[in-house]
């Protein structure tokens, strides 16, 4: 296996859950129904802060430097991500942290499970979140806030691309291939759970929204 091979499995193994996150029903369940903008940018902050959090702690205790270099760089990433955004906020901000996504990703110990779950597996479901935030402030009309996430947007694309190229060195068989390929495959399941049940709460279908 190699990374176009890996991620083509998990785009393919998670299609249907890929797919139904893309739908613009993605921030109605994300933010409890009250798809306005503060609510909006909140859900993008956090999820910035919570990000942050876990690519820290991973690069304290990672073993593998190349591995390390890389969570560092995601950690500012994230900060300066998570910073962009809280500027855009009218009232003061106190961050969340956590939720079920980085709850299994704080749990990964393995270098290779990490690679797989968090440079994988989390930016291919937050492209689509990003991509449904653009959405929202084109229909406000705010260019500049749907560019923000634009450039955003752009920054986790290339993370997919850059756990690919982490995980060619670190992938010493098939074996290694498939532990990351199954955390990543986890992480889509987990969001797509996650949401499916927000989306029920609210009275909605998630199979209606493909």
């Amino acid at each position: 296996m190699d990374a176009d091979t890996l991620r083509t499995r998990v785009e393919e193994e998670k299609r249907t859950e890929l797919d139904r996150l893309g739908s613009s029903k993605l921030l109605v369940g994300l933010t409890d129904g009250d798809l306005a903008r503060e609510p909006v940018l909140e859900l993008a902050a956090n999820s910035e802060h919570a990000a942050r959090e876990t690519f820290r702690g991973w690069a304290e205790d990672e073993d593998d430097p190349e591995a390390r270099a890389a969570f560092e760089a995601l950690a500012e990433q994230e900060r300066e991500h998570y910073e962009r955004v809280v500027e855009l906020l009218e009232d003061s901000f106190e961050p969340a942290d956590g939720g079920v996504l980085h709850t299994y990703l704080r749990g990964r110990e393995g270098t290779v499970q990490r690679v797989g779950a968090g440079m994988v597996g989390r930016p291919l479901y937050s492209v689509r979140a990003y991509t449904q935030i653009i959405a929202f402030f084109v229909n406000e009309a705010d260019v500049a806030t749907a560019d923000l996430f634009r450039d955003l947007k752009a920054d986790t694309e290339a993370t997919i691309d850059r756990g690919g190229e982490l995980l060619a060195s670190l992938c010493e068989d098939d074996e290694d291939w498939d532990r990351a390929a199954a955390s990543a495959e986890y992480v889509v399941q987990l969001v797509y759970d996650d949401y499916a049940d927000a989306l029920t709460e609210l009275g909605l279908d998630v199979k209606s929204v493909c």
